[in-house]
């Protein structure tokens, strides 16, 4: 009889108690008729390069990449999709052999959010944060007119600079009145709200922050009647972009959602 392919995967990052993928690629696996698991592990910098060794080693065949680690995956990996290539950045590790591939499946998980979300296509973009989460948008975003905004003036200046991406710095906690804001920074993962006007001046909100509650941000635009998508919109975008690329399936998306449905409803 033919031997039913095994995937065991990993989601590395810190922290991690709060994140649902697990929850989602199980029942995805599961809804395929796959054998395999997804566990998360909390871990450092020095952790995740074991992890590394790890994947290389064949003790799981795949792995994805959360807050802080993105970039620091980019740099571990022997290679990578020409759209990680371009963010500096990747969250989803592929295995073959003892060679690690890189993949950001956040860029197509923001088009197709954007779209399902019906966020304005001709506003323009207001990118908060600096790190592996901005880089994606301002890439998936990169025809719009873009604008950035971090907590360091320095490292938005920085970030723009090494993506070749035509982006106008502004300073922190500024409102871009008819913008969508797309929050790349971890505010609202335990109850933080953006800056004071940020979201009641905006046009629309792509939060890709989520914890075990809604985030303040996406009420707020909520309760404005602002279109918007949550980070975990954008979570089962990407986890079904992942599952595809580990499985060479396409992703049981219904029930992958209803797990994660249920998962938040039940906090």
């Amino acid at each position: 009889g033919s031997v039913v392919p095994s995937f065991d995967l990993v989601l590395f990052g810190d922290p991690v108690d709060h994140s649902f993928s697990p929850i989602i690629q199980q029942a995805g696996l599961d809804a395929a008729g796959l054998i395999g698991t997804y566990r998360a592990m909390r871990v450092d910098e020095a952790g995740f390069r074991r992890g590394c060794s790890a994947l290389r080693a064949g003790v799981w065949h795949g792995g994805n990449v959360t807050m802080p680690h993105k970039r620091l995956a980019f740099e571990e990996m022997d290679q990578r999709s020409a759209g990680a290539e371009r963010a500096g950045s990747v969250n989803t590790i592929v295995v073959e052999g003892s060679r690690l591939t890189g993949s950001s499946t956040d860029i197509d998980g923001i088009r197709t959010v954007w779209e399902t979300a019906a966020l304005p296509q001709d506003a323009p973009v207001l990118v908060l944060g600096s790190g592996g989460a901005a880089s994606a948008a301002l890439i998936a975003m990169d025809a719009r007119e873009l604008f950035i905004s971090s907590r360091r003036d320095e490292a938005a200046v920085r970030l723009a600079a090494i993506l070749d991406v035509n982006v106008k710095p502004i300073h922190w906690g500024t409102p871009l009145a008819g913008a969508v804001v797309v929050n790349a920074t971890p505010l609202g993962m335990r109850g933080e709200p953006l800056p004071p006007g940020i979201v009641e001046g905006s046009a629309g909100l792509l939060d890709m922050a989520y914890g075990v509650h809604t985030t303040p941000a996406v009420v707020t635009a909520g309760r404005m009647g602002l279109a918007h998508a949550s980070g975990t919109d954008l979570l089962l975008a990407q986890a079904t972009a992942s599952f595809t690329l580990w499985t060479g399936r396409s992703a049981p998306t219904t029930e992958m959602r209803a797990a994660l449905q249920k998962a938040q409803a039940g906090g």
